[in-house]
């Protein structure tokens, strides 16, 4: 069952509960006071006729010691036509409660007039074939005689009006029911359209819309409910496409491995190959040898930088306090007394920093390497370290070609190089800043590019100086 529709159902029977009661309460209530006020004017009218009564007894001739039953009838029927134009009603016993006088209609048992006592007043409210009656009972002490005079005095119109009551209090309830219900679904389905805008926003994202977003109608706690709906949408989006990224990148990690292995595995199958089955002169046997170790060498280094991939993104460094002196005297030893044809300057202050010393060292080496690799012989390579407010900054400059800018953001990817010829040739295979970005990643820290195509590239990254 829906929820509005439960809202409406639950409105409706608070509404009729509600209306139900108060209207018994009210009406019965009407009912009660007009009762009363009917039982009142009975009771004071059974007084006057008693006083009447005894007025006209006082009346009689002297010669009467004891009021005669004659008498008695004669004083009745007096009191029965006198007043208001209309008969009354009403019965006289005498002591031992034997009827001497009765009206015409008056049809009730002897119930009320047994259990009067000559000195009390008693009254009913009693239904006949004719409509209800308030039934008065008063003992009369008249001429040395107890007398018990009885009225009955007409109220049916007071249950008429009870009646009427009832029957216009339920038209007039069914009529707000019927008004309520109406009005309680305009307001149930107001109430519920931010939930019905949230079950299609549900519906439509699970049928892989996730860039559908709810409307908020409202600013009340399922306003806040679809702010929060489309909060949480929008970071499941950002995560799928995350995740949909990761997997493309994948694919294309996939597909690079295996034609970086293709291209010397091709290469080193085909010349072992012929020095398997060809009898070769030296010359062309020193060749083919030195290919298959070159190529090698290649997929040795590219196996070698994968593994260090890996471990470095399974890896937490234990980072300690290291001075950047001990850094650069380790870069120029390595790259000054290896001849690589390229001239370096190292240019650096002597400060401390937070880092994995090793670690650095690697993501260093990875990016002068890599500037030889795009420099042509002869070129400069430029190491500097400098002091900021920030941290220690690294960069490696060098003269080489370039990277252009739109291919910048994806040099940082395994098995991407801008110069895939250029690359192969000094057995490289595009996972050195890959490398370099995972141990940064451990550091807090990110590669800077700066570069112009043509005129060289500066790369560079900061670490977190020490305290």
């Amino acid at each position: 069952m829906k929820i509005s529709l439960k809202l409406l159902l639950s409105t409706i029977v608070v509404m009729a509960l509600a209306l139900g009661f108060s209207g018994f309460y009210f009406v019965n209530y009407v009912f009660e006071t007009s009762l009363a006020r009917e039982v009142g004017q009975a009771a004071d009218e059974s007084s006057i006729l008693t006083f009447a009564f005894e007025t006209a007894a006082l009346n009689v001739p002297a010669r009467y010691h004891v009021l005669p039953d004659s008498t008695v009838e004669e004083i009745a029927s007096n009191l029965e036509r006198g007043g208001h134009s209309t008969n009354r009603l009403i019965r006289i016993a005498n002591e031992q409660k034997e009827v001497l006088h009765t009206s015409d209609g008056f049809d009730v048992d002897m119930r009320l007039l047994q259990q009067t006592q000559p000195d009390t007043k008693t009254y009913r409210v009693i239904e006949t074939s004719n409509g209800y009656y308030v039934h008065t009972c008063a003992a009369i002490d008249s001429l040395g005689r107890i007398l018990y005079l009885e009225t009955m005095k007409d109220v049916s119109d007071v249950f008429t009006e009870r009646a009427m009551g009832f029957s216009l209090y339920r038209k007039v309830t069914l009529a707000m029911l019927l008004l309520g219900t109406g009005i309680m679904h305009l307001i149930a389905s107001l109430l519920t359209k931010p939930i019905r805008l949230l079950t299609k926003a549900t519906r439509r994202m699970a049928e892989g819309d996730y860039a559908y977003r709810a409307r908020q109608v409202s600013n009340d706690e399922l306003g806040q409910l679809t702010c929060d709906f489309n909060n949480m949408a929008n970071a499941l989006e950002e995560n799928i496409d995350k995740l949909e990224e990761e997997n493309e990148a994948k694919e294309e990690f996939m597909g690079a491995f295996a034609h970086e292995l293709k291209t010397p595995l091709t290469a080193i199958i085909g010349y072992a190959d012929m020095l398997r089955t060809h009898k070769l002169d030296e010359e062309k046997s020193f060749l083919s040898a030195n290919y298959i170790y070159t190529e090698g060498k290649r997929l040795e280094a590219m196996s070698f930088r994968l593994l260090d991939i890996i471990v470095a993104k399974k890896d937490e460094a234990e980072l300690g306090e290291v001075r950047t002196a001990e850094i650069f005297e380790y870069l120029q030893k390595m790259f000054l007394e290896e001849n690589r044809g390229m001239k370096f300057e190292f240019i650096y202050d002597d400060d401390t920093v937070w880092v994995e010393v090793n670690l650095i060292k690697t993501v260093l080496v990875n990016l002068i390497d890599n500037a030889c690799k795009a420099s042509e012989t002869g070129s400069t390579v430029t190491v500097r370290g400098r002091r900021l407010d920030a941290g220690y900054r690294f960069e490696v400059e060098d003269e080489g070609i370039g990277i252009p800018v739109e291919e910048q953001r994806k040099i940082t990817k395994a098995f991407y190089m801008v110069d895939k010829s250029r690359a192969r040739s000094k057995n490289g295979a595009g996972l050195g800043l890959a490398l370099c970005e995972e141990i940064l990643k451990i550091h807090h820290s990110e590669l800077t590019i700066q570069s112009e195509q043509g005129k060289g590239s500066c790369i560079g990254f900061t670490l977190e100086g020490s305290t």
